[in-house]
């Protein structure tokens, strides 16, 4: 439950279920298909009691995080007015799929912008509100974490903030809903305090935690103190809440709330069954860093090699580790076997999913990796590490097998099983697919984002003469 619901007032009907999975699935299907904008922005009606939300990340849309995407579609779908906002515009060339060349269109980047758009901003700020600014600056100094030059990046922050105030004044936007507890957090909390300084109205701010990051660097990212101020805290497992419930007090618990990453089972339709030839076909999804494992995986190949197994792998991504995950593959005489196709797009990668026997993501660290939901929702059985919300997902030997981190031994050996089984790899997927429809489909978990968000301060509320004059001014 969000924080500061005194205040009774009426709610707009949530819409069913039935309605939400309708709207999902029809809303801009076919625009996005030719790149166009699933949702063409238009400004936010003061006092048309509509939820309204401001969504803002580091960088959006990107490719590595296509969940932010299918959740705001989910959001719009249900009647949430919901406008997208990034610190930082998409790079071009990271801009893969027609659906997010779409969004791209419609989100406003506070960066790039000239110092002089900065400036005129600013100005107008301070010259209208300058108890709020100053008050706001020293917030923001002194939120500063014990880092290397925090106190500077805490003025970068204000000045994005400021920008970021502005763009959501004008669409008479009050609350904002930031992903990953980044840079995004601390601009949205900067923006809310001026926001609510400034005005006669209340704002307020809330976040998704994904982790694992954050979870590593606690002081670092300034997590307890965004915890405490935010509205309300989305965790996107219960492995994850518990982990935030460690760092603060009871009282903050109530506003920890559980609400999966999710997708459209609709949308990835399981590849007719069918005895492929040899090889075994294994795919890897995924950023190319450390984190991520895929050296332990290749080493998993090689040994499967070694016992004889005709097996070939497709590695999905890019990132700083390729040269050396592409070295090491060359050091186990696996350049026949291990392929490295850089970043793809949505639609291409969806198109390996189904040339594949099985996915596996051998991680030493994760949040709740998506492109398990995607291959399993695929009816792909999938091999993956004992780590953070991963169980929740994925339940061993049933919709797949899930082996300890750094396992090279017991990866091996969960993919010979697969290799040497093709109806138990049938039985999993169709069981792996039977769960992300259960508890991981994009309809319901919007839903129940939807009843969190609208409880918030400023998300809903007929504006008053002094919010609607703001959000006409140019």
């Amino acid at each position: 439950m969000c924080a500061h619901l005194g205040v009774k007032r009426t709610l707009p009907p949530l819409p069913t279920r039935a309605e939400a999975v309708t709207n999902a699935r029809s809303v801009g299907l076919l625009m996005a298909r030719h790149g166009e904008p699933d949702h063409v922005s238009s400004p936010h009606k003061p006092g048309s009691d509509t939820v309204a939300v401001a969504y803002l990340a580091a960088q959006y849309p990107r490719t590595s995080q296509s969940f932010i995407r299918r959740e705001v579609k989910a959001l719009r779908a249900l009647g949430m007015h919901v406008e997208t906002f990034a610190i930082r515009a998409a790079d071009p060339a990271d801009l893969l799929s027609s659906s997010d060349r779409g969004e791209a269109a419609t989100t406003m980047a506070i960066r790039p912008t000239t110092l002089s758009q900065i400036a005129r901003v600013h100005v107008k700020a301070a010259f209208r509100h300058p108890r709020a600014y100053l008050a706001t600056l020293a917030r923001g100094w002194r939120a500063a974490p014990p880092i290397r030059r925090g106190r500077l990046y805490q003025c970068f922050y204000f000045a994005e903030a400021i920008v970021l105030w502005d763009g959501m004044r004008r669409r008479a936007l009050r609350h904002v809903h930031a992903h990953f507890a980044n840079v995004a957090c601390d601009v949205a909390r900067l923006t809310v305090a001026f926001g609510t300084a400034a005005g006669r109205e209340p704002w307020s701010w809330s976040f998704t935690m994904h982790g694992p990051t954050e979870f590593f660097a606690v002081e670092r990212f300034g997590l307890v103190s965004k915890i405490e101020q935010a509205s309300l805290v989305v965790c996107i497992s219960e492995f994850c809440r518990s982990q935030l419930m460690v760092l603060v007090a009871p009282e903050h618990w109530g506003k920890l709330e559980v609400v999966h990453c999710g997708l459209d089972p609709a949308e990835f339709v399981p590849c007719p069954s069918s005895d492929r030839p040899d090889p075994f076909r294994v795919l890897c999804v995924g950023r190319l860093v450390p984190e991520k494992g895929q050296a332990i995986l290749i080493e998993a190949i090689a040994e499967l090699c070694h016992r004889g197994l005709p097996i070939r792998l497709t590695v999905v991504g890019d990132g700083p580790s390729r040269q050396a995950l592409e070295a090491l593959a060359t050091q186990r005489g696996l350049d026949g076997q291990v392929t490295f196709t850089g970043a793809l797009g949505e639609e291409e990668v969806i198109a390996r999913y189904q040339d594949s026997d099985a996915l596996c993501v051998p991680s030493f660290a994760e949040g709740l990796p998506v492109v398990l939901m995607e291959a399993m929702a695929l009816g792909l059985p999938v091999v993956t590490t004992r780590i953070s919300g991963i169980a929740e997902l994925v339940e061993d030997g049933t919709s797949g097998f899930v082996v300890p981190p750094g396992r090279i031994d017991l990866m091996a050996d969960a993919l010979a099983r697969l290799a040497t089984d093709p109806r138990h790899r049938l039985e999993m997927g169709r069981a792996g697919r039977a769960a992300v429809a259960a508890g991981y489909d994009i309809a319901s978990s919007a839903q129940a984002l939807y009843g969190l968000l609208r409880q918030c301060p400023g998300a809903v509320s007929p504006a008053s003469s002094d919010q609607t004059r703001l959000a006409g001014q140019a």
